[in-house]
């Protein structure tokens, strides 16, 4: 039987994080509101947004919420219900700092840090209970929609109103500096960018050259197609130094350059003077950044257009790019991308495990997920879940 991911409406998830405020923090007021930020899936433009390359993600209907009470002590007190279990954690807002804590609770001190060190909110102390539905390890950046849900809830708590397009982009950046400083993990801004400024209906159109975030229409059900994501439920980490060798040489070819990959001549015979003894490996790595970022913009011109049938097109490029030049496929991911039939089909996410996306007709949904579930079966890996993804709202006041 097909395992397919439940989600909980926001006045579920609202209640479920008060339920656990309650239980974890008996001392402690009321929360002043449940806040929540999504998940997302990035259409195609991956590994490109620390290149100065383009993506096109949506924010998913799927939330991490955070019910929230304001301290006056610095400390910071988090509790974390995932997989029938809750993880506390606490530490004064004081001893945050690049590389602690480096565990799951250096997503939450190190937003919180980062944005006060930025000055785009004071904070005295939070109380956080945390509750979601995006999947963990699935490619749809569970720690964006922890981080942003933190953002948006302290910065309410401390401008006593919502941020604005301009805040969001600031409290981007807090979320980036957290991941990438407190916990280690390398990231670009494309997740935390999709979870803030998500649109239910919309897809956004990033670019990472200028900073422009574009909403732009993604009504695919007017032509009667879907976006299934299979999880392929493969161990997955993105802190475990496969995302950051990637990355390490496409920041070292931007350095010797002194420019982004998109904006050097030429970039990738320039790539192999960078490491002449590594090459072949260097002109690949770039080539793919080169290619998937014209990708990128030829998608968002079919976007525009409706044209799916070249947008399908360009999801199958972009995953053959991903395995057989920029190499963070699994084989768990390459089987459920053959299953799915390939045309409109591709790994989502930073790689190394996660979800495969197919735009695929409304009618081909249920035989799809059996070939991809049926593949799996027969090589022995973990049993895929399944979505029918839609585009919902950026984080947001839910309570």
């Amino acid at each position: 039987m097909l395992n397919w991911i439940d989600t909980r409406s926001d006045d579920e998830l609202a209640a479920a994080a008060r339920d656990l405020f309650a239980a974890s923090f008996p001392d402690a007021p009321e929360p002043a509101g449940v806040w929540a930020a999504p998940g997302r899936v990035n259409l195609i433009g991956e590994h490109i947004d620390y290149a100065g390359g383009a993506s096109i993600p949506f924010a998913l209907e799927q939330n991490t919420a955070v019910a929230v009470a304001p301290r006056t002590d610095g400390l910071l007190r988090i509790a974390s219900e995932y997989d029938g279990s809750v993880a506390q954690a606490s530490l004064p807002l004081s001893e945050v700092r690049p590389g602690h804590p480096s565990d799951w609770s250096g997503y939450v001190a190190g937003t919180v840090w980062a944005a006060t060190a930025a000055d785009v909110l004071t904070c005295a102390g939070l109380d956080i209970a945390i509750v979601s539905d995006v999947p963990v390890g699935s490619g749809l950046s569970s720690s964006a929609a922890l981080e942003c849900s933190v953002a948006v809830a302290a910065y309410e708590l401390c401008h006593g109103k919502a941020p604005d397009d301009a805040a969001r982009a600031q409290l981007a950046q807090a979320c980036i500096r957290a991941e990438n400083e407190v916990v280690g993990a390398s990231t670009g801004g494309l997740d935390q960018n999709a979870s803030l400024f998500g649109q239910r209906g919309k897809a956004l159109f990033l670019d990472f050259a200028t900073g422009a975030v574009e909403r732009v229409p993604f009504n695919i059900e007017a032509q009667d197609m879907v976006l299934l994501i299979a999880d392929t439920n493969a161990p997955h980490t993105l802190s475990d130094g496969q995302y950051a060798s990637r990355r390490g040489i496409i920041d070292a070819v931007q350095s010797a350059a002194g420019h982004t990959i998109r904006e050097i001549p030429d970039a990738v015979a320039f790539a192999a003077t960078v490491n002449p003894a590594d090459a072949e490996l260097y002109r690949c790595r770039v080539r793919h950044v080169v290619d998937e970022t014209a990708r990128t913009l030829d998608a968002a011109t079919a976007l525009t257009s409706s044209d799916l049938a070249k947008f399908r097109r360009l999801m199958r490029e972009s995953h053959l790019s991903l395995r057989d030049l920029y190499e963070v496929t699994t084989p768990e991911l390459d089987s459920a991308f053959t299953a799915a039939g390939e045309l409109g089909a591709r790994m989502t996410g930073g790689g190394f495990g996660g979800a495969v996306i197919a735009l695929i007709p409304r009618s081909a949904v249920e035989s799809t997920a059996q070939a991809i579930y049926d593949a799996a079966a027969s090589r022995g890996f973990p049993e895929p879940t399944f979505l029918v993804a839609r585009p919902g709202d950026g984080a947001r006041r839910l309570a």
